[in-house]
C-alpha cells in the first residue's frame, strides 16, 4: 500500500508556480543548509507506526528540554512559573477540557461563569472597565489594539515603542501590511522608551508602550498618557499580569486598551503554546471589542444566568464596518488563568510578584560583581533584566546548557546585543548562587 502523501504532485507545482519557485529546495532555502535533513530518515520500509514512533522518539530524547532538565533563567514573554496542582486538577476537569464557548449558553452555563469570572480579575488587573473572554497570545492582542485605535481615530498612525516585545511588533508589522496602518518606531534611551518632544509631527491614532517593556523596565506611562492626550490619541500598554500585584494598573494612568500574555497564570512554557492574549478597555470602546464577550443576566424565571452578549464583531452582519475579524478565544487556557488569580487572591498575586522582584535583584546583584558583567540599562527592574557580557550573549547561552542552566534570552542587534534575564518565584537563593558560579566559570 502506498504511504500517505497529503498533496499530490500537480498540487505542489501549482503552489510553486503561484509563489513562483521553481522547486521545493527553493522553498526550504531560509532554512539554514546545518538545519536541514540532508538525507530521508534512517528507517526500513514498511516498518510499523509504533516502531516508527519508538525511533522518532529516540530522536526526540536526544534534545535537552529547558525547561525540564535546564533550571531556567528565560524570559522575554514566557516564564518559568509555579502552577498549583488545584489549577490544573480543576481546569482538566472534562466539563472544561471538552468545551467551547457556547452558541447555546442556557446548556453551558458553567463554562460561560468561568470566562466571566475571567474577565472580571482582568479587569481588577488592568483597571479598565471591560474585558473579553480572551485573544490566541500577547501578540494578537497587540494587533486588535492597534486595529481598535486606528478604527475609533479614523487615523493610520501607530507610534509604537521599541520596548514592545520584538515578536508582538513583527506580528503588529505584519498585519499592519494588508490594513495599512503607518507604525513608527520609538527607540530606547538608557533602556525605556524615548518620547518624542516635537510636537509637530503628524498626530497619532495610537500609541503603544509595553510595562514593565521587553527588556524588564519601567516606563514612565504618565508622560506616554499625556503625549496621548495632547495628540487626542488612545494609550495602548502592552502590560504584565505578575508585575501588576505591585505596580499600579494601567488604567490609572488613563490607558484605553491594556493588553497582554496570560501564560505566567496556569500555563507551562509548552514549546511555546498555546498561550493566552489578555484584553480590556475602557467601557466607551466597547463596541469595538474584538472576540468574545460574556455577560451576566437573569433568566425567565428571574435566576442569574450567563450569556455571551453585545456580538461586537461587526462581521457577522456588517463586515464592512468590522475592525477585527477574530471570532474565537482561548477558553480552557483562560479557565487556567482565572483558577489561578482566584487561588492566589489579591495578597497571593502580590507575593508572586514580591518574590519575583527579589529573586530578580539577588540575581543581577550577584551578576554585576562579575569582571566583565554590566547593566544593560540603569531603569529600575522588578522580573527580568538585560546585562552586557565579555562573551557573546548566544555562546555564553550555549556554554551555560553545558553547565545545565537555561541562561536567558540572547538580544539582537536591535538593543545592541546582551543577556536577557529572567528571575521568577520558582528560582532558589541556591540555585541563583548555583547560575552565578557557572557565569563566572563560562566567562573565563
Amino acid at each position: 500500500m502506498a504511504h500517505y502523501v497529503p498533496h499530490t504532485d500537480a498540487e505542489i507545482a501549482s503552489m510553486l508556480e503561484f509563489m513562483g519557485l521553481g522547486s521545493l529546495d527553493e522553498l526550504w532555502s531560509a532554512i539554514p543548509e546545518g538545519l536541514r535533513l540532508a538525507h530521508g530518515l534512517d528507517l526500513a520500509p514498511g516498518v510499523s507506526e509504533f516502531d516508527v514512533l519508538a525511533a522518532m522518539e529516540a530522536i526526540a530524547g536526544r534534545n535537552r528540554r529547558s525547561g525540564a532538565d535546564l533550571v531556567c533563567f528565560a524570559g522575554a514573554g514566557a516564564y518559568d512559573h509555579e502552577i498549583p496542582a488545584a489549577v490544573r486538577r480543576l481546569a482538566f476537569r472534562s466539563e472544561f477540557v471538552t468545551a467551547y464557548t457556547p452558541y447555546q449558553p442556557e446548556v453551558a452555563q458553567g463554562v460561560l461563569q468561568a470566562l466571566f469570572e475571567y474577565q472580571t480579575l482582568l479587569c481588577r488587573l488592568s483597571g479598565v472597565e471591560v474585558a473579553n473572554a480572551s485573544l490566541y497570545d500577547g501578540a494578537s492582542a497587540c494587533v486588535e489594539a492597534v486595529n481598535l485605535a486606528v478604527t475609533a481615530a479614523g487615523r493610520q498612525t501607530v507610534w509604537v515603542s521599541d520596548g514592545v516585545h520584538p515578536h508582538w511588533r513583527d506580528v503588529v508589522r505584519t498585519f499592519a501590511a494588508g490594513t495599512g496602518h503607518d507604525l513608527v518606531s520609538l527607540p530606547l534611551r538608557n533602556g525605556v522608551t524615548e518620547l518624542p518632544a516635537d510636537q509637530s509631527s503628524g498626530a497619532p491614532a495610537a500609541i503603544l508602550v509595553q510595562h514593565p517593556n521587553y527588556l524588564g523596565c519601567f516606563e514612565d506611562l504618565t508622560a506616554a498618557a499625556s503625549l496621548a492626550r495632547s495628540h487626542r490619541a488612545m494609550l495602548l500598554v502592552a502590560f504584565d499580569p505578575v508585575a501588576a500585584g505591585l505596580l499600579r494598573s494601567p488604567g490609572t494612568y488613563g490607558a484605553d486598551v491594556v493588553v497582554g500574555e496570560g501564560q505566567p497564570f496556569g500555563t507551562p512554557l509548552s514549546l511555546g503554546g498555546p498561550y493566552l492574549g489578555l484584553f480590556a478597555c475602557k467601557l466607551e470602546h466597547v463596541r469595538r471589542l474584538p472576540g468574545r464577550l460574556v455577560g451576566e443576566t437573569v433568566d425567565t424565571a428571574g435566576r442569574r444566568a450567563y450569556v455571551t452578549t453585545l456580538r461586537t464583531r461587526e462581521q457577522d452582519i456588517r463586515r464592512e464596518k468590522a475592525s477585527s475579524n477574530v471570532c474565537t478565544n482561548q477558553t480552557l487556557i483562560a479557565v487556567c488563568c482565572a483558577i489561578q488569580l482566584s487561588w492566589l487572591g489579591t495578597t497571593g498575586l502580590r507575593e508572586l510578584a514580591l518574590r519575583c522582584a527579589r529573586a530578580t535583584r539577588y540575581t543581577r546583584d550577584a551578576l554585576l560583581t562579575l569582571d566583565g558583567v554590566t547593566p544593560l540599562a540603569d531603569a529600575p527592574v522588578l522580573r527580568e533584566f538585560a546585562v552586557r557580557t565579555p562573551v557573546p550573549a548566544d555562546v555564553l547561552v550555549e556554554r551555560m546548557a553545558e553547565e545545565g542552566f537555561l541562561a536567558g534570552v540572547a538580544l539582537g542587534d536591535e538593543y545592541g546585543g546582551g543577556l536577557l534575564i529572567a528571575a521568577t518565584e520558582r528560582r532558589t537563593r541556591v540555585e541563583i548562587d548555583a547560575y552565578a558560579a557557572a557565569f563566572e566559570k563560562v566567562l573565563t
